[in-house]
């Protein structure tokens, strides 16, 4: 793996490393407040460049029919938009679509796992994919598109 790409993975300032428990190892971020109140959900990069997503399904994330909640699906699978394309992302940026299929439902105690790629990365828009699955079974797959933007100057202040 060539080093810049790694090193674009590594260097988030909001970046966290899981350091005990079934997801130790495994990368997350810490700046999000929705997503770790509704997560906790981890990523990580394999030996070839691929970078895999996951979190094992608890309680919290279930409707009352006792299966995980779309919101928390959908939530899941925009966190891993920005995982898929972390790679690519030289900075701050924004959801401006999402797109879902919902195609089985999972439980408490699965672990639920989201692979993608990256389809089309342009000077301001970055085009994502990707599919979750519990062990063999599909339960939602996904695309959207990620823009990249400037961080503006704070106003000047009336001092």
């Amino acid at each position: 793996m060539n080093q810049p790409a790694k090193t674009a993975f590594d260097l988030r300032p909001d970046l966290h490393v899981e350091t005990e428990g079934e997801f130790q190892g495994w990368r997350t971020w810490k700046r999000d407040h929705f997503e770790t109140y509704v997560g906790p959900f981890y990523h990580r990069m394999g030996e070839n460049g691929r970078i895999t997503c996951a979190f094992r399904v608890a309680k919290k994330h279930l409707n009352g029919s006792g299966n995980v909640h779309g919101g928390c699906f959908m939530t899941f699978a925009d966190y891993c938009l920005f995982a898929l394309a972390a790679l690519e992302l030289q900075g701050p940026a924004v959801t401006v679509s999402f797109s879902s299929e919902f195609l089985d439902a999972a439980r408490e105690g699965e672990l639920i796992e989201c692979t993608g790629e990256v389809t089309r990365a342009g000077g301001s828009l970055i085009f994502v994919r990707g599919i979750l699955t519990s062990g063999e079974r599909s339960l939602l797959t996904f695309s959207g598109t990620i823009k990249r933007v400037k961080r503006k100057a704070p106003p000047p202040s009336n001092a």
